[in-house]
């Protein structure tokens, strides 16, 4: 079930009616059996994987806190072997195949590798590194081990975040969960208002874009650099509004349950530094693997060339976490190169200084990442090589011209749209940036003048969102991962 599908729109209207009837005491066992049919709606017989990531969390949480020294560790080697394996069979055996494969046949080896096709279960790598993130938090002592099954289960399924985040900390989520609220006029409005930011993303800007992505990159040998070039910046955006707009709208259903979910996006694109790129993008991630992985191998505290090789293994990892295959690696190694680069160069660029420097750097950071982003979306090295050689080579606009660069998905209507909306975008984040909270100012305007307000924005989204082929709801990006 996608949020931007009228089984959503329908479904969640019924949870929080449902929610807020019944007694305090037992709603988050409704909210449990909402989250498992939520998720089942894509394939229901992979409820099981997620029930096992609970199970297996779960016990050794307890185990955790009745053990101690080496057996300790032991219980916490288990849950993340348990946890990592099933999320390795289903997420990187064809790539692991392909490679053992690939390598028997430069020795002269031709294997029959039986084809491996399974489906990839939606949300398995979110919700498996929530719940081993909650393991590692009891190791460490910083949480108590929940004794009650089913509100733990909650705590992996909650239906909003489940299948492409915000990863929440147990810390920050459980405990809200165990305190239901009441309705919160106040915040169910605040909320309605962040779940519109994240539909125009995802449905005018996002999905928009991908028209034309998905029509250039599809055609690469045909595609002028001109066009490349173009589609490379416009995903930049797209996965932008895509992912954001996910955690967008998750963040605004929670706030009607009164759930806080942590902010995922912090106007990421406005970075003048590659690192501080990383602290605003897909926030909720990369402060994971700071936790659960930089620190645990050491950190910064052996040393500079240590830290510099844990970046690397941190960024390295994200790549695959983020997908089974080279192009993710290398776009991972990528950004871990930069970090390096521009930590040896800091002393430099530090000399640097004004709005017009910084103008600079943020220009060149979002060219390094819009950079990497290309072999991000590509679906091999070479074909992420031939993208790169050919914007090298566009030297004339002229493919462009014309009415030519509306051959690939949108026409000047939808382009002039898709820039007016893109200034939209930036003046939302040069705001949040400047800590002006736009949806604030609108609660504050007089009911009625917010009802036009609602009711303007519905349409907007109604008549300008892209709504797929045949008015089926297109997919977000991070489904796949």
């Amino acid at each position: 079930m996608q949020f931007n599908s009228l089984e959503f729109l329908i479904f969640f209207p019924v949870v929080l009616a449902v929610n807020y009837i019944l007694p305090k005491k037992v709603r988050y066992l409704w909210l449990l059996l909402a989250s498992y049919f939520f998720y089942m709606c894509w394939n229901a017989k992979y409820a099981l994987l997620l029930l096992f990531s609970t199970a297996v969390t779960y016990v050794c949480a307890r185990l955790l806190e009745r053990t101690s020294g080496n057996r300790k560790k032991g219980v916490l080697f288990l849950s993340f072997l348990l946890n990592l394996g099933v999320l390795a069979v289903f997420k990187y055996t064809p790539f692991f195949l392909h490679i053992v494969t690939a390598l028997f046949m430069r020795l002269g080896i031709e294997l029959q590798v039986p084809r491996f096709d399974i489906l990839l279960p939606v949300g398995i790598s979110f919700y498996t590194f929530q719940a081993l993130g909650y393991t590692m938090d009891v190791y460490r002592g910083d949480v108590k081990a929940e004794k009650n099954f089913f509100a733990y289960a909650l705590f992996v399924s909650f239906f909003p975040q489940l299948v492409a985040g915000p990863i929440e900390r147990s810390g920050h989520l459980l405990g809200q969960l165990a305190e239901p609220k009441d309705f919160d006029f106040d915040k169910a409005l605040r909320g309605l208002y962040l779940m519109f930011w994240g539909y125009f993303l995802k449905m005018v800007v996002g999905d928009r874009i991908a028209l034309y992505v998905d029509a250039t990159y599809g055609n690469v040998d045909g595609a002028s650099g001109w066009h490349l070039i173009i589609a490379s910046v416009l995903f930049a955006i797209q996965i932008y509004c895509d992912f954001g707009g996910y955690s967008t709208i998750a963040v605004g259903a929670s706030a009607f349950l009164g759930i806080e979910l942590m902010e995922n996006f912090d106007a990421p694109y406005l970075s003048a530094s590659v690192g501080n790129f990383w602290r605003r993008w897909h926030i909720s991630l990369t402060g994971w693997f700071k936790d659960y992985l930089y620190i645990p191998l050491g950190g910064s505290r052996k040393g500079k060339m240590r830290k510099f090789l844990n970046k690397m293994i941190v960024f390295l990892v994200s790549g695959l976490w983020h997908g089974a295959g080279f192009t993710y690696l290398f776009w991972g190694g990528l950004n871990g190169l930069y970090q390096i680069a521009e930590e040896i160069a800091a002393p430099l660029l530090d000399k640097f200084k004004g709005r017009f420097s910084t103008f600079l750097k943020g220009v060149a950071t979002f060219a390094l990442v819009d950079f990497a982003w290309v072999f991000f979306r590509a679906t091999s090295l070479r074909e992420a090589l031939v993208i790169i050689k050919k914007m090298l080579h566009a030297a004339s606009m002229d493919s462009i011209r014309g009415g030519a660069l509306y051959e690939y998905g949108l026409d000047k209507a939808n382009f002039i749209l898709l820039f007016v909306c893109i200034l939209i975008l930036l003046a939302v984040d040069i705001c949040k940036r400047r800590r002006i909270v736009i949806r604030d100012r609108i609660c504050a305007l007089p009911l009625p003048l917010q009802s036009f307000v609602i009711v303007g924005i519905v349409c907007f989204i109604l008549v300008f969102g892209i709504w797929g082929a045949s008015y089926e709801e297109a997919s977000f990006i991070y489904f796949q991962f």
